[in-house]
């Protein structure tokens, strides 16, 4: 076999040191998000501050919360899943994150016309009402 022909052997140059020689890994990817939206369908969320003022326990449910809560050019009724962690007059004067143009929705025989935004804990034993940190003018446009 003639030199032109035989496999070639990949050249090693003695200085190299094997430690820099190992290839760096690449960076860890960051996990695909699940149920990622568009920016152009989060625009269409239209948030607002909404001042609660009347609250009442929902007479045919346990978890349910009726509040009318003032958006500033109007007032509605919103259902809220906060018993338990919320009294009614715990909730009375306070301000609120409320999604406005959410469809109305019947639950358990009134009307709810939004949704407060709140966190929750992972096992749901805490739930915290997203609020303004300052007071401002009920209906003010959050985002």
């Amino acid at each position: 076999m003639s030199d032109e022909t035989a496999p070639k052997q990949p050249e090693t140059d003695s200085s190299t040191n094997s430690e820099t020689d190992a290839k760096t890994p690449a960076p860890a990817k960051a996990p695909e998000p699940t149920n990622t939206i568009s920016f152009d369908d989060f625009i269409k969320v239209e948030l607002r501050v909404g001042t609660v003022i009347e609250a009442g326990d929902h007479p045919n449910a346990d978890k349910l919360i009726v509040l009318k809560v003032d958006l500033g050019s109007e007032t509605r009724q919103i259902l809220a899943g906060l018993k338990g962690f919320y009294t009614p007059e715990q909730l009375m004067g306070k301000q609120v994150t409320v999604v406005t143009n959410l469809a109305p929705r019947m639950m358990r025989g009134l009307e709810s016309q939004g949704m407060i935004l709140a966190a929750s804990s992972a096992d749901k034993s805490k739930v915290i009402i997203m609020s303004p940190n300052q007071e401002i003018e009920p209906g003010a446009s959050i985002g």
